[in-house]
């Protein structure tokens, strides 16, 4: 009996985990925005225990800030932060395509292509104007994303690159920074990389990739 109920609050911790952690990287807890347990309770229906354990799991990953006595609030933005993590991001990434590029297979070639595909179906929705489907667009951006990196054979520089990602992620949402066609056409040349297997010319589309976005985010004025 005890086993049954130890499943059922941690099935319930770990949901109430992941809506909050995917509330914060999509943007709807915006930065700075105070974590009342009590409306925390109401929202993600789990105990006051079970949210101060994901608060402290969410501080760890830096999503959320520990105020001491005062509680915890939704980690604040800042132009150093964002460049801070997109130049994390492009090393991690950088070293993980020359590794999956040089030993990814057909059924790598298959993920990447599939993943592409859905991407850039919902880009071409994104650029008719239908906003509708925003957090769509970023999960499929980050599937492609996985999926050019996932021959890389490490599974900690998946897991740390997902991570960071999600903070990239964050950024971009808070900025609804949508680059249009221009991040397009580098989505598909990154995947003509990868078939190609040009590891180099990979490299220098990804910075341009990376780079243009931190550019187009911070030029909304959102970020300060």
């Amino acid at each position: 009996m005890s086993a049954i109920i130890d499943s059922s609050v941690e099935t319930i911790g770990e949901n109430a985990y992941r809506r909050m952690r995917s509330d914060i990287i999509f943007g709807r807890a915006r930065p700075g925005q105070k974590l009342r347990l009590d409306r925390l309770r109401e929202t993600y229906g789990a105990s006051v225990s079970t949210l101060r354990e994901i608060l402290n799991r969410l501080a760890s990953e830096g999503l959320v800030v520990a105020e001491g006595q005062r509680g915890f609030e939704v980690s604040p933005v800042s132009v150093e932060n964002l460049r801070e993590i997109a130049a994390l991001r492009l090393l991690l990434e950088s070293h993980a395509l020359k590794e999956s590029f040089a030993v990814g297979d057909m059924e790598w070639e298959g993920r990447v292509v599939a993943a592409h595909h859905k991407l850039a179906s919902m880009e071409r929705l994104m650029e008719s104007g239908e906003r509708s489907h925003t957090e769509d667009w970023k999960r499929y951006d980050w599937e492609f994303h996985q999926a050019l990196i996932s021959a890389c054979g490490s599974a900690a520089l998946m897991e740390t690159h997902a991570a960071i990602f999600d903070k990239y992620l964050r950024y971009q949402m808070i900025a609804l920074s949508f680059r249009g066609d221009v991040a397009a056409r580098e989505h598909q040349l990154l995947r003509d990389c990868a078939l190609k297997r040009d590891a180099d010319a990979a490299a220098r589309v990804l910075a341009d990739h990376v780079n243009g976005g931190v550019d187009h985010a911070l030029a909304t004025g959102t970020i300060s």
